[in-house]
């Protein structure tokens, strides 16, 4: 049981990070998705993306995303009929799973968990960019958009390593207070603001460092933010403007809770800062040991 909190935020990293079992899952119906796909629609490549891929993901809540890198000509100019053709496919093979679209991704749930559900991406390669492959994907709307997965992931990567390997936890730190709250906001949005956010700091010390990712988040009130690696353009934090607004009322909250923590801290009263945090994560974050 945690004493301080550094010891805090160690544990509930543990608890945070997938089990074997839940690591196990996520592999186990790779193989009969990608021979569905290169079956109708010639599949060229098959590649983990997402929060799985990334080392990012959450026990219990993140889902399993693949890039289908499928040749053009195989796709239609309107990626929603892409998307549904796919879909198709998929439903045919996998019947009893509730195959269903959710873009730019065609969702696969084999179980109950997050672990057994797995979506597919399909992508069109469009070339390489700084040694990056650069795709289109569906962008909602019934066109196409670039996207590189492969350039994100290495960016997340630069710079987690330059910091000691931190940065990936306080990714999971910042999307555990998404789904523990129930915040209807990009994974992929939070990720790119923590690793921008990283980019410009020395070192990480986690509780300080997730106050002020929340705060920065309030501040630029959950804008879209321009792509770092400059692919994908604007990356949007939510799909609706009504949920922009819930978001940013439960980020209020958060941000109103961690500052709290943090003075508590300051203040050398370790209980009431741990009161605080398990507030911020609805009460998922360690207890106080005395």
């Amino acid at each position: 049981m945690p004493r301080t909190i550094d010891e805090g935020f160690r544990d509930f990293l543990s608890r945070l990070t997938p089990t074997d079992s839940e690591s196990a899952a996520a592999s186990s119906h790779r193989a009969s998705i990608e021979a569905c796909l290169k079956d109708n629609f010639g599949l060229r490549r098959f590649a983990r993306i997402g929060s799985f891929g990334n080392g990012t993901s959450i026990s219990g809540y993140s889902d399993v995303d693949y890039l289908a890198s499928i040749p053009g000509d195989k796709l239609s100019s309107n990626s929603d009929y892409s998307l549904r053709k796919i879909r198709e496919a998929l439903d045919a093979r996998f019947p009893n799973t509730g195959v269903r679209v959710d873009c730019p991704a065609v969702c696969v749930p084999f179980g109950g968990t997050a672990a057994d559900r797995t979506e597919v991406v399909p992508a069109h390669y469009i070339g390489d960019e700084r040694d990056r492959k650069v795709y289109d994907i569906a962008d909602c709307a019934g066109g196409w958009m670039r996207a590189s997965p492969d350039a994100h992931n290495a960016y997340v990567a630069d710079v987690d390593g330059r910091l000691g390997g931190k940065v990936k936890p306080l990714v999971r730190f910042i999307k555990a207070w998404k789904y523990f709250c129930n915040v209807p906001v990009s994974s992929f949005y939070l990720e790119l603001r923590v690793a921008k956010y990283a980019e410009g700091e020395k070192a990480i010390i986690y509780d300080m460092d997730v106050k002020r990712v929340l705060k920065l988040l309030s501040d630029v009130g959950l804008a879209d933010m321009q792509d770092p690696m400059g692919v994908s353009g604007l990356i949007r934090a939510c799909k609706t403007a009504d949920q922009r607004t819930d978001a940013l009322s439960k980020l209020g909250t958060a941000l109103g809770r961690a500052e709290k923590a943090r003075a508590a801290a300051e203040a050398s009263n370790v209980s009431e800062a741990f009161d605080w945090w398990r507030l911020v994560y609805n009460y998922e974050f360690p207890t106080y040991y005395y």
